[in-house]
């Protein structure tokens, strides 16, 4: 009897391996995501704004690197609240997460045009990006109707929260496609849905906020296909203009929902993933987006880091001496064997 249905992810002809630099742009997901690809030893950039939830946000970060965007207008703000001494508090950005934010407003937008020209200069040479949609929640500021990226904990009263339509992600996922593309032609681009449930707009307001990004990843990847040539949800579609596979979909969601349809895959919360579902998921990916070969060099740089991770008692002694050399060895045996691998041990 079989008590598990797996997804049927066909493998992609965008492959990955220890030459390819990939970016990641999106939810928590992304960040967690990412992660299991950076400790294996890929070359990865996750969210250089910091974590990033609705389309929209992400669509206007991508905007601001290609476009080579200068921060230091209207999108950086004071914070009115005073700090604990009293004092005025920090210089924040509707665009970016709180770790870009300053004691002043120079300070602030220096961090974040050194991360938007850090971000360019990635994506120059990424040949695959992963943009991880999260929710189609997205608060606007009421008096210019702009959607943000972060609250940043200001007055409720600023903002207009609402879902957007299927359409308007539409747009948004299209300005990051031509955006991406702008950077780099050749850049594959792989859309997801995160699997974390937003839970505070309820059950069913997640499902709809859910679905809609689902309906709009379908109908952006119909567009930008030729008639005729659309293929379902899983499988990439060629287009007139770029070679196939350039836009496609993985179903990350579809995997927690149906292969890890049970409550030990998931935090202690019940709805942040567990490390075991992380790991699930990375383990599809690999599969789909990894040859034979790159996936045998992965479980060697995992052997490699399960030793350099060894909890090392005593810093002087002749036997950490003798496992350091044997490490230095081993870490240039695996880069001899694996081009694009970069170990700094």
């Amino acid at each position: 009897m079989n008590l598990f249905t797996k997804i049927d992810i066909p493998a992609s002809a965008c492959q990955i391996d220890y030459k390819s630099q990939i970016v990641f742009f999106g939810s928590c997901f992304a960040d967690n995501i990412s992660a299991q690809f950076a400790s294996r030893k890929f070359k990865v950039l996750v969210n250089p704004f910091g974590t990033v939830y609705n389309p929209l946000s992400i669509a206007m970060q991508i905007k601001a690197i290609a476009n080579k965007k200068v921060f230091g207008g209207p999108e950086i703000f004071q914070d009115m609240r005073p700090d604990r001494a009293g004092n005025n508090a920090s210089w924040h950005c509707w665009d970016a997460h709180g770790s870009l934010s300053a004691a002043t407003r120079e300070e602030c937008a220096a961090k974040l045009n050194e991360a938007s020209a850090h971000a360019l200069e990635f994506l120059q040479k990424t040949n695959v990006a992963f943009i991880t949609l999260g929710t189609s929640f997205v608060y606007f500021l009421k008096d210019i109707g702009a959607a943000v990226s972060n609250c940043h904990q200001q007055n409720p009263n600023l903002f207009i929260r609402k879902m957007i339509s299927v359409d308007h992600v539409v747009v948004a996922l299209k300005s990051i496609v031509q955006d991406l593309q702008k950077i780099k032609r050749d850049m594959q681009i792989v859309f997801t849905v995160s699997p974390l449930r937003h839970m505070s707009d309820g059950a069913h307001g997640n499902n709809l906020s859910k679905a809609t990004l689902q309906l709009a990843i379908e109908k952006a990847i119909q567009e930008i296909a030729p008639p005729g040539s659309h293929a379902p949800l899983g499988v990439s579609v060629a287009r007139n203009d770029v070679k196939a596979e350039t836009i496609s979909y993985f179903p990350s969601y579809e995997i927690v929902m149906d292969e890890l349809r049970d409550y030990r895959f998931y935090d202690d919360d019940m709805i942040h993933l567990s490390k075991k579902a992380e790991e699930h998921i990375f383990e599809r990916m690999v599969e789909t987006y990894c040859s034979e070969k790159t996936r045998e060099d992965i479980r060697k740089v995992e052997r490699f880091m399960k030793m350099a991770n060894h909890r090392i008692q005593d810093e002087s002694s002749t036997a950490t001496a003798t496992f350091q050399q044997k490490l230095q060895a081993e870490a240039q045996k695996l880069k001899s064997q694996i081009a694009g691998l970069e170990l700094n041990v």
